[in-house]
């Protein structure tokens, strides 16, 4: 089955048309940036114009970097704060004239690698966490997800997670990819004594550059790159519209 997938990152806009039945991508990789300010109605006119370019006139599913309940978006710590309370769902339907789909970005990622990358099969808990502008996540138990989870925002170190792991705190700081990856040691630590999982993903924009921080990282539980890199996104939103039509 054949979906468009969206993610929306606070940098950046990605967009391509998937299989949803193998995760592979059926188009090339479009990549649009995030307007400034990413208001409710700039962003929708970029997936809009991203949808256009890729000639898709069906159904989407879109990732979207906060916690949605329902379609409607609560939080709004890397978007717009025009964001909170926003129906999503009917104002990107509207923006494409097709039934969309919306759901957490780390969340859509999660479904791509529990589907078809490193959590596969993999029983207990898995956690995915995505590492860019914030730190989005997904927590699965035996391939069940719990949404919204957003476990870049525990406090540790006296402020946000992402404010001292992200990769947006790796250049605000100029840290090495060494160096990073010690600051980021410490967080994945403070996860896992938390939920004990089976294996940790890493994924978003710095998930290819793994080989260079791998070394740092030091937890007793596995920590593998994503598969599908920085596209598991795109893919699990579209995985989200093709289950919503079934």
């Amino acid at each position: 089955m054949e979906s468009l997938g969206i993610d929306i990152g606070g940098s950046g806009i990605k967009a391509a048309l998937v299989n949803t039945l193998t995760g592979e991508l059926l188009s090339d990789r479009l990549r649009m940036a995030t307007p400034q300010p990413s208001t409710p109605e700039r962003v929708a006119a970029v997936v809009a114009e991203a949808a256009l370019q890729l000639g898709w006139h069906g159904p989407a599913g879109i990732g979207f970097p906060a916690a949605v309940t329902q379609g409607i978006v609560r939080t709004a710590t890397n978007i717009d704060h025009k964001w909170i309370g926003m129906d999503a769902v009917e104002l990107f339907s509207e923006a494409l004239g097709q039934p969309c789909t919306v759901l957490n970005d780390a969340d859509a990622a999660g479904l791509a690698e529990i589907a078809f990358g490193e959590g596969r099969d993999v029983a207990g808990t898995v956690i995915v966490l995505t590492l860019g502008t914030g730190i989005g996540s997904a927590v699965f138990n035996n391939g069940i997800l719990q949404p919204n989870t957003e476990l870049g925002h525990l406090l540790f170190r006296g402020d946000i997670a992402e404010h001292y792991a992200s990769d947006a705190a790796r250049k605000a700081a100029g840290l090495s990819w060494e160096k990073w990856g010690k600051r980021l040691d410490k967080y994945l630590k403070h996860v896992e004594n938390l939920f004990w999982p089976q294996l940790l993903i890493l994924g978003g924009g710095s998930s290819r550059k793994f080989e260079a921080f791998a070394a740092q990282l030091t937890t007793r539980t596995p920590v593998v790159a994503a598969r599908h890199r920085n596209q598991a996104g795109l893919i699990g939103a579209a995985m989200a519209s093709s289950r919503a039509r079934t």
